[in-house]
């Protein structure tokens, strides 16, 4: 009998150790053929988590305290959707700025800088609240410390990742930087992604950027992003150019959480 206990228990520490190193649900109990109502219960919970993160809007107030705006002068411009709601049913609204946005990004930012950072609440402005003010701070110090000259930080609200080729067609950097709230899963709401793009203009595709996704708690953890993000900056600089030619993967592993974190 008390072997029988020790496999058990040994069964369930393994158990235990695979399920911490992935949020996906495996090796999760069942009631027969289904979820147990727990599982259940939290896939339930995990839906309107995600629903509620695409219907969240941008507020600078709630989602950046004083301190981190006034620091950085930060401003918020918005594309030529009106609304959340003509946001999610009209993409290619959310690719352009419109007139008033133009002209203020044009009054507020310096052209031809070496590095443009642009924030846009995409499809979680929960992952913009929850990552950014970690990962913001650290990737500006990465970008100034390698002599690279960094233009003036805005937001973008009902922002989709085709709006680079705009704000590079604006302000010419080199290098445009877009943090941008990822579509939400059942796994995490608060993911956030980084589009890097080479001189973007009018016409370029996802072919020709490159992307760090998953910036998260569980994922890839905001001060290890910037890094990543800084260390990219300089390869696309390096090569001058961006996109599916270009090799931004790290060859040092993330490591795993322990069992149970």
């Amino acid at each position: 009998m008390s072997n029988e206990i020790q496999d058990s228990r040994s069964q369930q520490s393994l158990v235990a150790q695979v399920r911490a190193r992935t949020p996906a649900r495996i090796l999760v109990p069942r009631a027969g053929v289904s979820y147990d109502v727990s599982t259940h219960l939290e896939l339930r919970a995990d839906h309107a988590a995600a629903l509620d993160a695409v219907r969240t809007e941008l507020d600078f107030a709630r989602d950046f305290s004083p301190e981190f705006v006034a620091e950085r002068r930060l401003f918020e411009v918005q594309s030529q959707a009106g609304s959340k709601h003509e946001y999610l049913l009209r993409p290619d609204l959310g690719r352009k700025l419109g007139d008033e946005a133009r002209e203020l990004v044009l009054s507020r930012c310096q052209r031809n800088r070496d590095v443009q950072l642009v924030v846009g609440d995409g499809l979680s402005a929960q992952a913009v609240r929850a990552q950014v003010p970690l990962l913001l701070p650290a990737l500006e110090t990465l970008i100034r410390q390698r002599g690279l000259s960094l233009g003036q930080t805005f937001a973008i609200r009902y922002c989709r990742v085709g709006i680079m080729n705009e704000v590079g067609e604006l302000l010419s950097p080199k290098v445009v930087v877009l943090l941008i709230g990822e579509r939400p899963g059942l796994a995490t709401s608060e993911s956030l992604s980084a589009y890097l793009a080479f001189q973007p203009r009018q016409g370029h595709t996802d072919a020709q950027r490159n992307l760090i996704s998953n910036i998260h708690a569980r994922g890839i953890p905001p001060l290890a992003a910037a890094e990543r993000i800084a260390l990219a900056i300089s390869q696309l600089l390096h090569s001058q150019a961006s996109g599916v030619g270009i090799d931004i993967s790290t060859a040092a592993p993330l490591p795993l959480p322990p069992p149970g974190g």
